[in-house]
């Protein structure tokens, strides 16, 4: 059995780069121009969901109806323009990336939003940090379902048990922990508790790679 750590893998939005902030700004000009006004409940709709996700809830909510796909394309539009101009690292992220690549370890990035974003952060980013990257769309579910994280640990040939996942959302933390991996919580704009096999801290620069292995190697 493996006790070494063998992959971390990284949320993006909320995590690696301050975009959960622009997305909920994004869903919540949409949801404007809808007539509706977002309230804390529909947070649970909003944060690390995939954009057909918060496009199904604001067009229930719609007061006279909204067409989803539509409306999905719209969402993803105006988020990956404010993406464009305004993505910037979060503060200890690049520093946890480059000792994960000087440690040898592999590094992949597990997100919620499509593809054309992720490529838009990975151009900012450095796509050279990540071994794997999964995007909304690229498995048959997203977060909350494990499976975003199942094939990134599929495409590492890792054992998940010996992984560990770092999230900001509670849906995040949700699809890390039901593919197995530990899981370390730095929470963004929704409260994340802390549990058994989770650990919750105030930021990247409370997280290093000691941490990361020790929690890898806790079974």
């Amino acid at each position: 059995m493996h006790t070494e750590l063998q992959a971390v893998l990284f949320d993006m939005d909320g995590t690696l780069v301050d975009t959960e902030r622009l997305w909920r700004r994004t869903v919540e000009e949409e949801a404007v121009r809808l007539g509706l006004a977002l309230t804390e409940a529909d947070l649970s709709y909003v944060l690390g969901r995939a954009v057909e996700d918060c496009a199904a809830h604001l067009a229930d909510r719609a007061p006279g109806g909204a067409e989803q796909a539509t409306l999905g394309e719209a969402l993803e539009r105006r988020f990956a323009e404010l993406v464009r101009r305004q993505v910037v690292p979060l503060p200890g992220a690049v520093e946890l990336l480059a000792a994960a690549r000087i440690e040898g370890v592999p590094v992949a990035l597990v997100s919620a939003s499509p593809r054309s974003v992720v490529d838009t952060v990975l151009d900012t980013l450095g796509r050279h940090w990540f071994t794997v990257t999964v995007a909304a769309g690229e498995t048959p579910r997203t977060k909350p379902f494990p499976d975003p994280y199942r094939a990134a640990l599929t495409a590492l040939g890792t054992d998940p048990g010996s992984c560990v996942a770092v999230e900001d959302t509670p849906t995040g933390v949700a699809s890390a922990e039901a593919a197995g991996c530990h899981v370390v919580a730095v929470p963004s704009l929704t409260p994340v508790p802390p549990a058994p096999r989770r650990t919750v801290v105030r930021s990247l620069l409370d997280v290093d790679l000691a941490l990361l292995r020790r929690l890898a190697a806790t079974r």
